[in-house]
Parts: C-alpha cells; structure tokens; sequence
C-alpha cells in the first residue's frame, strides 16, 4: 500500500527551465491575479518547465514531469529581491501530485513536459490534452563545480478562500552560458495565452539546470496583509 504524501516532500536532481519575460497583453495577465494580491508594474510572467526522471530522485512523489506559470508579485519579495508569485497554470503528469497540490491551492490540471537536448539547445515542450501547448528553446552550456545557486522562492495560494504563503527552498547548478532563444504558446483558445509574451521576447530572469534539489513545503500559513501598489489594468 502506498503512503500518504505527507509534506514536506523532497526532489532531488530534477532538469529544469525556469525563466520570466513581460507579457503581451498586460491587462489580461493581471486579470489573473486575485483581489488582495498586486502584479509588479511590468506585470512580469513566469513558466517553470521540469522533469523528475525517476522515483528514487523524490521522497514520495515518484517520477513526473510539470509546468506552472504565473506572475510576480508586488510587495512580496523576499529578503534577496526575488519576488513572491501567484501561480496561475499547473499542468502535472502524476495524479497523487496533483491531489497533493490541489489540496494546497495550486490550480492542477494533467499534462506532460519533455525537456530534449541537441547540441547546446535545449528544447522544453508542455502538453495538455496530448497536445503541445508552450515550447520554449534556450542555447544552454556546462554547469561548474564553483558556481551553486541557493535560496527560496514565495509562493502564494488561495484555500478555502484564504490566501496562503509557502517557501520553497531550493540549491541548483546552473549552466553558462544561457540564452532564451524562442517561446511558442501553440493553442491561442487556450486560456493559458493570456499569458503570452510580447514581441519581440522581453525575457526578465532565468536559468537552466541539469541539477535542482528543492522541497515541496510544509508549514504554509495564512498571508499576513501587505500593502501593494494598485493594480493598472
């Protein structure tokens, strides 16, 4: 029988793409964002794409592969810069971590992420439905046993109506150089595209990582009120 997934749950060695660029459509990526809560003023959009390969890389998840997307938040960062978030989108593979996340908040819906190297670029493909939905392409190169990067990403979520905080902490080896090349949002009826980028790309931030060991967190608690900027829709 397996066990309940309890929290905090743990990933290690997990392939990541994990990038931010300025939206197309301003208004309608803030529109995502709940009462309570202020994008920052470039309204700034967010996609992690990743791949667990094999079960004994996770504490009890098993393997899957996930995108979520969202936007930055106002008034939320943390003590380095790094902005809280809202999640908006959540496409898993695995059905116990989406009953995991979705008890949490997140907006879990099924789908599939592959991450294909050729050479030195790296092509990070999201399905839903069996379709491709985002293809985002970067020009990648080696990790170096000197340069780590460590820290904690604020998320925030909504249960039962009240908006929630949880860190996740993180510690990952990322690649130089590194280069967003393309981001494709393929099925314009989808809701997703309203968060599609501006042209030409305006990326914001970003990294790629053969190597990420982060946590999925316990301990979330309620929002302490924060005064925001006001939306500009």
């Amino acid at each position: 029988m397996a066990s309940p997934l309890l929290a905090p749950q743990l990933i290690k060695d997990s392939r990541m793409l994990y990038f931010g660029w300025v939206p197309a459509d301003p208004g309608a990526a803030a529109a995502l964002v709940p009462a309570g809560l202020a994008p920052v003023a470039n309204r700034a959009v967010y996609i992690n794409q990743y791949v667990v390969d094999r079960p004994e890389q996770t504490s009890g998840f098993g393997a899957y592969s996930l995108t979520y997307l969202g936007l930055d938040l106002a008034g939320l960062d943390l003590a380095d810069g790094t902005p809280g978030r809202w999640w908006t989108h959540y496409f898993n593979s695995s059905p116990g971590m989406r009953g995991y996340a979705a008890e949490r908040g997140l907006p879990a819906q099924p789908g599939e992420t592959t991450l294909e190297l050729d050479g030195d670029v790296l092509t990070a493909t999201t399905l839903a439905g069996g379709a491709p939905l985002i293809r985002s392409r970067a020009r990648v190169g080696a990790t170096s046993p000197d340069v780590v990067a460590r820290g904690q990403l604020l998320y925030i979520t909504r249960v039962d109506g009240v908006l929630t905080r949880g860190q996740y902490p993180y510690v990952l080896d990322p690649v130089e150089p590194f280069e967003i090349l393309s981001l494709e949002f393929l099925q314009p009826d989808h809701p997703v595209s309203a968060l599609a980028p501006a042209s030409p790309l305006q990326v914001t931030q970003g990294f790629y990582s053969p190597r990420v060991t982060f946590c999925y967190p316990g301990g979330e608690e309620p929002l302490v009120p924060i005064a925001a900027a006001a939306r500009e829709l």
